[in-house]
Formats: C-alpha cells, sequence, structure tokens
C-alpha cells in the first residue's frame, strides 16, 4: 500500500525536485563537488585512528543513522517496488563500493594522487549515462571530457613510472562502481527527492554495515584522536549524506552528464586540501593537470547537449 501511494505521488515530486532552474542545480552540484573533495582528506585523518574497514563501515552505518533519522521523522513512505533495484545499485556503488576500494587505496597513495586519479569519474560517468539513460551529449562535450581524461591518465601513468600501482587498481575499480551509482542514483532524483535516494540506499545497506562495523570493529584496534574522529564524521555526515543530497539534486537539474563533468574540478580543489590539512607536498604536475581539467569543465557546460 505504501508502495503504491510512493508511486502515485511521483509525479508530483519529480517536478519538485527537477525544476527547469539550470542555475540553481548547476549550484547544487557544485556544492556537492566541494564536500566531496574533502574526503580524501578526511579519510586520511580517519585512517590515523581507524583500520580501513572500521572506517568505511562505521561512515556507512553514521551516515545511514542520520538519513533514517530524516525519513522516520517525515514519514516517508517506502519507495515504488520499481525502484528498490536502482537503489541496491546506488548502494552497492557509492554507499560501499568507493568508500571501501578508495581507503584501501589511501593506505599506499596520497591525496593528491588518488585524487587525480578519481578525476576520470566525470567521463565514466557520462559513459555509463549514455548507456543506462540514453543521453547523447553534442561532440564538442565528448571532446572536451576526452581531454580532461587523457590529462588524468598522462598525470597517472607518469606518477607510476609507467606501471599501475595497486593503489591504481583499486582507485580505477572505484570509478567504475562509482559511476554506476552516480548514474542510476542521478536517474532515480527525477522521481524522488536526492536526499531519499541516497537515504533508502544507505537504510539498505544497513543489513551489511551494521555487522560489518561490529566485527571490523572488534579485528582492529581504534585510537581515538581528534585528526581521527573529525575525518570520520566528515565521510559520515558531509560525504555520503550531505554531499550526495546536494549531487543529486543537481543531476536532476541540469542532467547527469553535464553535472558529472562538474566533478573536473575536485582534483584541484582536493590538492589544496592535501596541502592545507595534510601537509603534503605537490609536484609540479598535479596542479598543471588540475588546471588543465578546469579548461575542460569550462567546455563541457557551455556544450549543447
Amino acid at each position: 500500500m505504501r508502495a503504491q501511494s510512493s508511486a502515485t505521488a511521483a509525479p508530483r515530486i519529480a517536478v519538485a525536485e527537477a525544476p527547469d532552474r539550470p542555475g540553481l542545480g548547476t549550484l547544487q552540484a557544485a556544492l556537492g563537488v566541494v564536500a566531496f573533495s574533502l574526503t580524501f582528506p578526511a579519510t586520511a585523518w580517519g585512517l590515523e585512528g581507524f583500520g580501513p574497514w572500521p572506517l568505511v563501515a562505521v561512515r556507512s552505518v553514521l551516515a545511514a543513522v542520520i538519513a533514517g533519522g530524516c525519513l522516520l521523522a517525515l514519514r516517508v513512505p517506502l519507495p515504488a517496488r520499481r525502484h528498490w533495484p536502482g537503489l541496491a545499485v546506488v548502494g552497492a556503488g557509492v554507499v560501499l563500493g568507493f568508500p571501501l576500494l578508495t581507503t584501501l587505496a589511501l593506505q599506499t597513495s596520497t591525496t593528491a594522487h588518488a585524487a587525480v586519479v578519481v578525476g576520470l569519474l566525470p567521463l565514466t560517468t557520462a559513459l555509463f549515462s549514455a548507456l543506462r539513460v540514453g543521453t547523447r551529449p553534442s561532440r564538442t562535450f565528448w571532446i572536451a571530457a576526452l581531454a580532461g581524461a587523457a590529462a588524468v591518465l598522462a598525470f597517472t601513468v607518469q606518477q607510476s613510472g609507467g606501471a599501475l600501482s595497486t593503489a591504481d587498481v583499486y582507485l580505477f575499480a572505484a570509478l567504475l562502481v562509482c559511476a554506476a551509482g552516480y548514474t542510476e542514483g542521478g536517474r532515480l532524483a527525477r522521481v524522488m527527492p536526492g536526499w531519499q535516494v541516497i537515504g533508502w540506499a544507505l537504510a539498505l545497506c544497513l543489513p551489511l554495515t551494521v555487522p560489518a562495523a561490529a566485527l571490523a570493529l572488534a579485528q582492529e584496534p581504534v585510537h581515538l584522536t581528534a585528526h581521527s574522529v573529525t575525518g570520520l564524521l566528515w565521510v559520515a555526515a558531509g560525504s555520503q549524506f550531505l554531499g550526495l543530497v546536494l549531487w543529486y539534486r543537481g543531476m536532476a537539474a541540469i542532467g547527469i552528464p553535464k553535472a558529472s563533468q562538474l566533478q573536473l574540478a575536485q582534483p584541484l580543489l582536493t590538492l589544496v586540501w592535501s596541502v592545507l590539512l595534510l601537509g603534503e607536498h605537490l609536484t609540479v604536475a598535479a596542479p598543471l593537470t588540475a588546471a588543465a581539467v578546469l579548461v575542460c569543465i569550462a567546455v563541457t557546460q557551455r556544450a549543447r547537449g
């Protein structure tokens, strides 16, 4: 009965969630990118006191508690049954897969290197969107997106001495699962509010994340520090929930391909945070690569769909 009422209300929600206000949608997606840009530095802080498995599991549980509290407080009905497979893809990609794979990568990779590799995410998301949703961006869009991806690949090869490291394998796998989650979440955000998309995806993962958190905390020691607690709280509340709420709202408003290309700015922002918060030293190639992809962003945003 709940699913039926949710399905009936879907058209009204779709209109409210994705109004014809591209400026607002761009701002929301951009704010989501700012939140995501802090994820790697916050994860590095979290790893100072938590092992990779406890950090990923606990962040997902905390984010689910926040989202679940909102869903219960507002008495949001269950999504229609046809939306649950899509929510499962969102959960597998952005709740479980991407956080785990990037956290494992950051054990041996600097945040600066990981950030620029993940600069391939916009192109990957645009490709998933074309295959899954049927979007058809212009030729100019694809040329600019490919140029940005080429700059990122060149940086990766240069940094690794011509061979992929184990961390790079984790990062490239993270790109695939995250792009799938972004695409499916952007599609669902056209028929339900963005915060409900990530909220239900987090709730769907609770049967896995709660026992995983309990097991991981029992197996790996935890050393609470100001940095580790702050990092954990940010990746749970900022990256895993609030950032994705803004991101999915923006994708619903301006389209998955254009929103995805805004994320080309994420490496540059993360490089800034890695210097300010972690004291990392950048090679000349890192900021040059990040600047090159910023040019690509400008082109993709001006390109017609």
